[in-house]
């Protein structure tokens, strides 16, 4: 499996915001998401070189080290990861409470106790790449069926991240997709950068889900540390 980096910090977003935790990063993934805030994570997996390979067992002896009951698998993609399933299984043996962060455009049978899915909406397309590039993104960025299948399989969190008010009915159109997702594990999470575009955005964004029953969720990490990355 091909890892980029591994690291202590609390979880900045969705409902276990403030948990202290391990987060392991994977190295890859198949979208180029116009506001993606881990490009250095999404390189092709076979073409890099900047990722180390590990086995499942190599990097649960890693996650051990950091003495954290609760670790959160990231990326890039962790669902590409060709050992995920293995590993997750591994974790569980040492009684870890596992988050796994997912676009939820590709499916593996892991093990986890929390599954945060991130679909993507159109607002996601990219601009500035090649046509080619753009068209993939938007042919691949919606999987319904797969986030359909993790959200049973799973205690989940759906979030999606709004950027202007005209994304608010992409959001409620994906969910016509979906059957039996629960409102208050619907979060709307403003795209933002800092943190006075984070809470400009949030008073409509919370407005809005207050009459749905959904929940806001604030972008924290952009609070105690910035737009910075954190490793």
């Amino acid at each position: 499996m091909q890892v980029l980096e591994i690291y202590q910090s609390k979880q900045g977003e969705g409902i276990l915001t403030g948990q202290p935790s391990v987060f392991v990063r994977f190295l890859g993934c198949p979208l180029r998401c116009r506001f993606c805030d881990t490009p250095y994570a999404r390189h092709n997996v076979e073409d890099s070189t900047i990722g180390t390979d590990l086995s499942p067992e190599e990097l649960a002896g890693r996650v051990l080290l950091l003495d954290l009951p609760h670790v959160v698998l990231t990326g890039g993609e962790p669902m590409l990861a060709s050992d995920i399933v293995e590993f997750t299984k591994q974790l569980k043996d040492f009684d870890y409470h596992i988050t796994i962060e997912t676009s939820g455009t590709v499916f593996q049978p892991v093990t986890c106790d929390l599954i945060s899915i991130s679909p993507k909406l159109r607002n996601t397309v990219p601009f500035d790449e090649d046509l080619d590039v753009i068209r993939e993104h938007d042919r691949e960025r919606s999987k319904p069926d797969v986030v359909q299948q993790l959200i049973l399989r799973h205690n989940y969190q759906l979030k999606f991240v709004v950027d202007a008010e005209e994304d608010l009915p992409d959001v409620e159109e994906y969910l016509t997709h979906l059957h039996g997702v629960v409102p208050n594990r619907v979060l709307l999470m403003p795209q933002a950068t800092d943190v006075e575009t984070m809470h400009q955005k949030g008073k409509w964004i919370d407005s809005f889900c207050a009459t749905k029953g959904y929940r806001y969720c604030p972008r924290m990490q952009l609070v105690w540390y910035g737009n910075t990355r954190r490793h």
